[in-house]
């Protein structure tokens, strides 16, 4: 389902002196790093099956703990002790590896693109890295993400509903192949501790959607991007989504890293927040399908480019109070 696509497992600060495993479309994969960079392998053994990354990293090859194969960077077997004839032709699948913007980024066929990271790649910016855990589905999650009109009650204050006040917002949604792009103008500042202090005089808020799993949100003021956030999501199991998340904004000075500085710890608490939601939400549905509402206007989407299904209608227009 996503050939051609990198995902995000890991960020580069977990990957030290010693194997990692982490998953990729239910399979589990080792990262290792040697003099050469980080590697990736599936994480069994092909001798007795045992958990590479409970072995050890020597000389740029993984040791399995069980009988002491060793296999290098491509997964190939270059050493099984006490062996005194020639080595057997074997090799442990291995994966895509690229390293960027202090993420671990993995496919599972060779790719010749980087991957995209966030918004503000490539430009003088300030970043802070999160890395979260949710007991959802990706698309319960993703909708979470990009959902604009449950920060009036389950982010009561931090981002909106300090006041009962509500703005005319105009909305449009655009869609390509594989994404979405939501806009919403007419709300000219967020009424919640975040937007006073940090946001100033609002002019639009993107979200935006890119398979596989990444979420997005951009918010605009009268000099341009002020914050950005972008999530890069992964069903790990069937009722378990990780997230790796870049909250990048423009350098502009000392304000830019001030702003990074403070901004950080609410977004925790509104992950926090969202979490609890999420898995209350999760474990009370019982398997029913959740109900489409009038201001849902991404669900749909976000399912479809999940499955490989390209939306087929042009650019939509909506209004609502927000």
């Amino acid at each position: 389902m996503i050939k051609g696509y990198w995902q995000v497992v890991a960020r580069s600060s977990e990957i030290g002196l010693k194997p990692k495993r982490v998953w990729l479309l239910g399979n589990p994969v080792v990262l290792f790093r040697t003099k050469n960079g980080i590697h990736a392998l599936h994480d069994r053994c092909p001798h007795r099956h045992a958990e590479l990354s409970k072995g050890r990293v020597l000389k740029n090859t993984i040791e399995c703990p069980y009988h002491g194969w060793r296999f290098d960077e491509d997964g190939v077997c270059v050493e099984i002790p006490g062996c005194l004839t020639d080595l057997p032709k074997i090799r442990v699948p291995n994966y895509s590896v690229c390293e960027k913007d202090g993420g671990i980024f993995l496919s599972k066929h060779p790719m010749q693109n980087a991957p995209y990271v966030h918004v503000l790649t490539g430009q003088s910016h300030v970043v802070r890295m999160v890395k979260s855990k949710t007991q959802s589905t990706l698309i319960d999650v993703a909708e979470n993400i990009l959902d604009a009109t449950h920060t009036h009650f389950t982010h009561k204050g931090l981002l909106r509903g300090l006041s009962q006040k509500r703005h005319l917002v105009q909305v449009e949604l655009v869609t390509g192949e594989d994404w979405l792009e939501i806009t919403y103008t007419g709300e000219d500042r967020q009424d919640g501790i975040i937007s006073r202090f940090l946001d100033g005089d609002r002019v639009k808020t993107v979200g935006r959607y890119r398979r596989p799993g990444i979420a997005e949100l951009e918010y605009w003021g009268t000099k341009g991007l002020v914050l950005a956030t972008t999530f890069h999501l992964r069903q790990v199991s069937l009722d378990t989504v990780e997230g790796i998340g870049w909250l990048t904004g423009p350098r502009s000075g000392g304000l830019g890293y001030l702003k990074a500085l403070i901004f950080a710890p609410f977004f925790k608490i509104a992950l926090e927040q969202d979490r609890r939601v999420l898995q209350s939400a999760f474990n009370n549905a019982q398997s029913a399908e959740p109900l489409i509402g009038p201001l849902d206007f991404l669900r749909r989407d976000i399912e479809a480019i999940e499955v490989g299904q390209s939306p087929t209608y042009g650019p939509r227009h909506f209004e609502m109070l927000l």
